[in-house]
């Protein structure tokens, strides 16, 4: 370490290392050699031994622990270790001067270059062996350093924003020569620092002084989080961003760098957002009463542009915590009332969405669901129980259900598995199914005449696969209610007028219709394909009938149809109309003829679906008059008389009071008037005379009035209504007796379950109903009480 340390205190007039020359001894023979010069072989002359030769020269089999002997020339030095000793004191105040210039803000006194100081450096870690003493040295003026840029952060008049733009320029002013320390003063880094583990590296004290000081002081951190909030607020009050936004930006990179950015910046903003957006929807809620849709629009804004800032400013994991807190502040308490509000107000998928994503983003989902639910049950009642728009009843649910449906669709997914969310679509048939049940029997009835007015109108322009569309939407409705005979029946009797009055758009779609309802819906639908067999024997009945009578004869233009009763949904009449007596004969010759052709079987017929066409001759020119067999019964009279009283009528046809009234009034009071009466008016009254309507008038030649057999009247409602309650009482009645039969004794509760069971697939029977049945199958003997317990029910064999 001498002979070194001597090297570096040469005299400008050395010329030592020039005139340096060293001498290898050898130990064995005490013979020298210059280096360079590579000896001759004597008695090995292989390459081994060269070899050995070699290495021997280059000093490998040379002892090393032989004097060796350095000549410095030129050289006159004074004490060796005062001179090392004073050449370390010199370096070391050096490096301190310099290491003190660099931690001082605004300092010019760095009086070497930052070679002078790494060399400096080198010299006192790696030469004197001062690390120690240079480690604390570092240490104190860090310690200096941070206070010092502490109190000017302190005393600065600075506030809000500006503040944090004075902060930001001192932490990187202290980053950058902290950096430029750890360059400058890489040996004792590297040299000393890592040779001791318990002490921290140049970068971990400086920032670990710079954190405590500044980051743990009350004053700072408050005036850092103060001008944060201004800041925030600024922009979300005026809606733009703010001219210092970038100081920001620095100031979350900084507290990154220093490991604090979640205690002093993420938690603090999260905390801010939440109170200002809590104060936010108390102002639009409770003091400006905003509508749900505006308040639901304003929550869209507010979390976009947070999740905007956010995304400029902070960090990725940031982002989601802001959005969150502001949503959830703004929609505190306010769930129930928003869910409750934005069916009505929003109609709307888009709005819909949104509030979707609101909802399901503060857990909200469940509120949501249930409120859509009830909105969808209360607008079902609603449309259900208008009794005065009974008509429209099926559209106006229709349009509904399609709402529902898209908004199901579009609105309600699940953004992980991108289907419908299935509690919504859960809810949605609950809801319907519900609704219909605040007016018994009434929905079915209505989609029954909806299908039906579907079949009679055709498709009128569409495809196949649309008209196809309309009726599974309305069969749709029909899974929602309970009262599936009350379908049955109507469609029964829907499809037996169709069917008789050639008003079917075509035959193939109504029997896709009932194999459809037969397969997917109801068993019972198989009546339909009888009623087919039944018109297909009558057609082949006809056509041999029509080939045995001559061909002059007037039974030629006759056509009847032979049905089951047992079939067809028509109760035989008591009371029917007096044919003239030429139509009388007809029918009589034709009853002949079906009876030498099936023996035993009766015929009751029943004119009130019969149709017939009628010439008229008007003042216009004739017309071929389409109309129900009561209406040409009636025009008929008028080939004999001009004019004709009510109860001469009457009187002549023996028709029903009811009947005719209603006859003569779709033949003098609708739209297409051929008859006309006095006094003029919409009802038929008994005192009213008739005469025939000579100037009416039609651009068509064949003129269809009988539009009224396939109007269901009031008397035909009531008449199918009590048909479907007797048959309900029968369908009980079997089912008490089958439970009873196989299950011998019930309790009344046990038996009542099991009889809704039974019988839910056709209709849901009122508990005072079932229990009324019960009470007359007692009272028939088929059922018992126990003596002991009346609440028991006993199977009577």
């Amino acid at each position: 370490m001498t002979d070194v340390i001597s090297l570096l205190t040469f005299s400008d007039t050395s010329k030592a290392f020039t005139a340096y020359r060293s001498t290898v001894i050898d130990v064995d023979n005490q013979s020298a050699s210059h280096p360079r010069k590579t000896p001759r072989l004597d008695a090995d002359s292989d390459s081994g031994s060269a070899s050995r030769s070699r290495d021997s020269v280059k000093g490998k089999n040379v002892d090393r622990g032989g004097p060796v002997r350095i000549q410095v020339h030129g050289f006159s030095g004074g004490v060796v270790g005062s001179a090392l000793n004073k050449v370390s004191d010199n370096l070391f105040v050096r490096l301190s001067r310099s290491i003190r210039a660099l931690l001082e803000k605004g300092s010019n006194e760095l009086n070497t270059t930052y070679e002078g100081v790494y060399t400096a450096c080198r010299g006192v870690v790696c030469v004197a062996g001062r690390g120690e003493g240079l480690y604390e040295m570092l240490k104190a003026e860090i310690h200096r350093c941070v206070n010092r840029l502490a109190e000017e952060l302190e005393k600065t008049n600075k506030e809000g924003v500006e503040w944090i733009g004075h902060f930001v320029e001192t932490c990187a002013w202290f980053e950058g020569q902290v950096a430029l320390l750890e360059s400058l003063l890489t040996y004792f880094d590297r040299a000393y620092v890592l040779k001791n583990p318990s002490l921290p590296s140049i970068h971990d004290l400086a920032f670990t002084r710079f954190r405590e000081r500044i980051f743990s002081g009350y004053f700072i951190v408050e005036k850092l989080q103060k001008g944060i909030s201004t800041w925030v607020t600024w922009e979300r009050n005026e809606g733009q961003v703010h001219i210092h936004r970038p100081f920001l930006k620095e100031l979350v990179s900084h507290l990154i760098t220093h490991h604090v950015y979640d205690a002093i910046f993420e938690r603090h903003f999260v905390e801010q957002t939440r109170e200002y957006f809590s104060k936010e929807s108390y102002q639009m809620v409770e003091v400006e009463k905003a509508k749900a849709k505006v308040f639901l629009a304003h929550c869209n804004q507010r979390t976009n542009e947070e999740q905007g800032r956010a995304r400029d400013v902070m960090l990725d994991g940031t982002i989601a915590l802001v959005k969150d807190a502001a949503i959830r502040a703004l929609f505190e308490g306010r769930l129930e009332w928003m869910a409750k509000e934005v069916f009505m107000e929003c109609k709307g998928t888009a709005d819909l969405k949104k509030a979707y994503a609101l909802f399901s983003s503060v857990d909200g989902l469940p509120v949501l669901c249930r409120e859509f639910k009830a909105y969808v049950q209360k607008t079902v009642q609603d449309l259900v129980k208008d009794a005065s728009k009974d008509d429209e009843m099926v559209n106006r649910l229709l349009e509904f259900k399609s709402f529902a449906d898209t908004t199901l669709k579009e609105a309600f997914i699940d953004p992980s598995t991108k289907q419908n969310n299935q509690d919504f679509s859960y809810g949605l048939i609950d809801a319907f199914t519900k609704g219909f049940k605040a007016r018994r029997n009434k929905p079915a009835e209505q989609i029954a005449k909806h299908v039906d007015r579907l079949m009679r109108h055709g498709q009128r322009g569409i495809s196949d696969a649309a008209f196809e569309a309309l009726l599974d939407a309305a069969l749709a409705l029909y899974r929602f209610t309970d009262d599936k005979d009350v379908f049955r029946t109507f469609y029964h009797r829907a499809l037996a007028k169709r069917l008789l009055l050639e008003r079917s758009a075509s035959d193939d779609f109504e029997k896709a219709m009932l194999k459809k309802l037969k397969e997917k819906y109801d068993p019972e639908f198989g009546m339909g394909d009888h009623m087919f067999n039944d018109l297909a024997l009558s057609r082949d009945i006809m056509r041999e009938y029509h080939a045995r009578i001559r061909d002059d004869s007037s039974a030629n233009k006759l056509s009847v149809m032979v049905l089951q009763r047992s079939v067809w949904p028509f109760l035989a009449r008591e009371k029917d109309v007096d044919l003239p007596s030429s139509m009388q004969a007809d029918l009589n010759h034709y009853t002949t003829f079906y009876k030498i052709k099936h023996q035993g079987h009766k015929l009751d017929w029943d004119h009130s679906l019969g149709t017939a066409t009628v010439k008229a001759r008007f003042a216009a020119g004739p017309k071929d008059l389409t109309v129900s067999l009561y209406q040409a019964v009636v025009l008929l009279l008028f080939n004999k008389e001009t004019e004709i009283g009510y109860r001469y009528i009457l009187e002549e046809t023996r028709m029903d009071d009811g009947e005719l009234k209603r006859t003569l009034q779709s033949l003098a009071c609708a739209n297409k008037k051929v008859l006309k009466k006095r006094p003029a008016g919409k009802d038929v009254n008994d005192n009213d005379v008739f005469y025939f309507n000579s100037e009416f008038t039609d651009p068509r030649a064949k003129v269809h009035i009988n539009s009224i057999q396939a109007k269901e009247t009031a008397e035909e409602n009531q008449r199918t209504q009590s048909h479907i309650e007797g048959d309900r009482k029968h369908y009980l009645d079997a089912a008490i007796v089958r439970i009873m039969k196989a299950k011998k004794e019930l309790s009344h509760e046990q038996l009542k379950n099991e009889t809704i069971d039974a019988v839910k697939s056709h209709f849901v029977p009122d508990v005072s109903v079932i229990k009324q049945r019960i009470d007359g199958l007692v009272e028939q003997e088929y059922l018992r009480r126990d003596e002991e317990d009346r609440n028991l029910y006993i199977y009577v064999a």
